[in-house]
């Protein structure tokens, strides 16, 4: 508990501050805060992913030693390394960002489709990554966005605008498979019209929420 000379009131809550006129407090006796300190959990978070870090790194150089020591390739160093980044990133913006959960999983899917294709070239390039793990990952968003849709029936119009993107992203699928990058098409194939019948699914069946909401983002 603590006083405000100014204000002449006594605070509860465990703050430096008057909340009326800013002076800073005289305590008088200590009592426990009166609302979760989300602080504390933020900083313990902050400490999970520094000592993350911390020993990410410390594992990486052993491999690096190892890798130059011992006839093991240096490709289980660059893997693992690979492996340990997403994981602090996941940590640091998954867990500790403050961006919503659409975005979160726009940026971890991208970024793991991106360190798949960099594993790919790492042990040779045999075209998995783009033939099979990108489109694998945009079904894979397609069955979540079905599954959040479900789960927030009343607000489902909001998940169009990650509809739309799996579209453009099927059709940058397909695309590589006209200059034949993409060597198998079976998934790609799949993933787009997946992803076409689940917009146009949502826009019909949607009716005018669903274009209140396509007016919404796009100002038409």
């Amino acid at each position: 508990m603590s006083r405000c000379r100014q204000c002449n009131i006594e605070v509860l809550d465990e703050t430096q501050r008057c909340p009326l006129c800013g002076t800073v407090l005289e305590p008088t006796v200590e009592v426990e805060n009166m609302y979760p300190d989300i602080r504390l959990k933020s900083r313990k978070l902050v400490f999970i992913s520094r000592l993350y870090l911390f020993v990410s790194i410390v594992t990486e150089i052993v491999l690096v030693n190892v890798c130059m020591l011992s006839e093991v390739q240096s490709l289980v160093y660059i893997i693992s390394g690979l492996v340990l980044l997403f994981g602090y990133i996941v940590i640091r913006y998954a867990i500790l960002g403050t961006s919503g959960y659409i975005a979160k999983t726009i940026v971890l899917t991208v970024i793991a489709v991106i360190m798949l294709v960099a594993i790919d070239f790492s042990v040779g390039y045999n075209g998995w990554s783009v033939n099979y793990a990108f489109p694998s990952g945009i079904l894979l968003i397609d069955a979540g966005t079905l599954i959040l849709m479900a789960v927030n029936r009343k607000n489902w119009q909001s998940y169009l605008m990650l509809q739309i993107f799996m579209v453009l992203c099927s059709i940058v699928a397909m695309i590589l498979n006209l200059v034949h990058i993409v060597t198998d098409p079976i998934v790609s194939i799949v993933a787009m019209n997946i992803s076409v019948i689940l917009l146009l699914g949502t826009v019909i069946i949607g009716g005018r929420r669903a274009r209140v909401e396509l007016k919404r983002r796009f100002h038409i």
